[in-house]
C-alpha cells in the first residue's frame, strides 16, 4: 500500500478505501453452514475483490455460529488477503478464532471497536488485553466503528478523537478507519414533496477529525455504512410482500438526495420517469457519464434502454454505483 499523501491543514486525510464484507447477522453464519457455500461466498468477495485486502467480519454471531465461523476465517486466507476482525466486547471464542487465523494467514487482524455514544476510557483497557493475546508479528489495523451519526449526534466528532487519542498508542497501527453511517431512516412523510436532501453527517464528522490537527491524522482513512442506514447491517432481510413504494439515492458532498419510487400502479412509470428528471435538473447532478449509477438515471427519465423504471433491488444498486463512485473520488 502506497503511503498516504501529504495533507494540508484544510483537508481531511486521504487513503485507499478497504472494504468490510460482513454477515449482517448470525442467520448469515448458519446459512453458511454448508462447506461448499462457505467456499463460494468466500471465492465470491475474492474476486469482487480482485484480490486486494480487504476485512471480513461476522459482528453477531454468537454461541451457536461460533462453529460455523471457526470453519469460514480459516478458510479466508485460501482467497486472497481477506482479514479476520475481533474486537473489545466479543466472545472470547470468537476473539480467539481471529487471532489465530490472523497468526495463520499472516496478513493481519482487524480490531473492530465501536463507539455509539459517549466513549468509554475503559474500553482502552479491553483493547490492551486483546492485543495482548495476539501473537507479536501480526500487523493490526484499528477500526473505529461510530455506527449511525446524524444530527442527534453533533458530539460524535470529539468523541471520536476521544477515542482515538486513547486507542492508537495502544499498538503500531498499520492502518486506522474511522467508520460512521450518516444515511437516514427513510418515511413515506419526508418524500411527499419530490426531492428531499438529509445532511451527509458522517462527511462532516470526518472532515472535523481530519482537521483536528492530531499528530496521527495521516494514518486515517474514512468508511462509510454506504446507503443504508448503519443499523441495516444488522437487520434479517425482509421477506415476503413489502411497500407500494421504494426510493433512489443520490449522493452530495454535504448531502443525500432521496426520491420516491413507486413499485406499482398505474401511474407507476409516469410517476417514476419524473423522479428521475428531477434528478438530472438537480445542481449537484454529476452528468451522466459520471458512473453507472448516473446513466441508469438519465435513461430511466429518458425512457431509454430494456431496464425501465426499476424495482427495489434496481434502486439499491444504482444508488451503490454512484455512492461508492463518488466517495472513492472524493478520497
Amino acid at each position: 500500500m502506497r503511503s498516504p499523501p501529504t495533507l494540508d491543514s484544510s483537508r481531511p486525510p486521504r487513503m485507499h478505501w478497504r472494504p468490510f464484507e460482513t454477515c449482517r447477522r448470525a442467520q448469515d453464519c448458519r446459512r453458511r453452514s454448508s462447506p461448499r457455500r462457505s467456499v463460494g461466498d468466500l471465492a465470491a468477495v475474492s474476486r469482487v475483490q480482485r484480490y486486494r485486502p480487504a476485512w471480513l467480519d461476522a459482528p453477531f454471531a454468537g454461541t451457536e455460529e461460533l462453529p460455523v465461523l471457526a470453519k469460514l476465517l480459516p478458510e479466508a486466507g485460501s482467497f486472497g488477503p481477506l482479514r479476520p476482525v475481533t474486537g473489545p466486547g466479543r466472545p472470547e471464542a470468537q476473539q480467539a478464532v481471529a487471532l489465530e487465523t490472523a497468526r495463520a494467514a499472516g496478513d493481519g487482524l482487524g480490531v473492530r471497536v465501536r463507539v455509539l455514544g459517549e466513549w468509554d476510557s475503559r474500553t482502552s483497557d479491553d483493547v490492551r488485553h486483546l492485543l495482548q493475546r495476539s501473537d507479536p508479528v501480526v500487523r493490526v489495523d484499528l477500526l473505529l466503528d461510530l455506527g449511525a451519526v446524524r444530527a442527534d449526534r453533533p458530539d460524535a466528532g470529539k468523541e471520536a478523537l476521544r477515542a482515538l487519542d486513547s486507542l492508537v498508542p495502544l499498538a503500531p497501527w498499520r492502518t486506522a478507519a474511522v467508520l460512521g453511517g450518516g444515511f437516514p431512516h427513510v418515511s413515506a412523510d419526508m418524500l411527499d414533496h419530490g426531492l428531499c436532501e438529509v445532511p451527509r453527517t458522517d462527511w462532516r464528522i470526518w472532515h472535523e477529525i481530519g482537521v483536528s490537527g492530531r499528530s496521527y491524522r495521516e494514518l486515517l482513512s474514512y468508511r462509510d455504512y454506504g446507503i443504508q442506514p448503519a443499523e441495516a447491517i444488522s437487520r434479517a432481510p425482509r421477506s415476503g410482500g413489502g411497500p407500494s413504494w421504494g426510493f433512489l439515492r443520490y449522493t452530495l458532498d454535504g448531502s443525500f438526495v432521496l426520491g420516491r419510487m413507486l413499485a406499482s400502479g398505474n401511474t407507476r412509470t409516469a410517476r417514476n420517469r419524473a423522479i428521475a428528471h428531477e434528478y438530472l435538473a438537480h445542481p449537484g447532478f454529476r452528468g451522466a457519464a459520471a458512473s453507472g449509477g448516473e446513466s441508469w438515471l438519465r435513461d430511466c427519465a429518458q425512457g431509454l434502454g430494456r431496464g425501465g423504471t426499476g424495482n427495489f433491488s434496481t434502486w439499491l444498486r444504482v444508488g451503490n454505483l454512484q455512492h461508492m463512485t463518488y466517495a472513492v473520488r472524493q478520497l
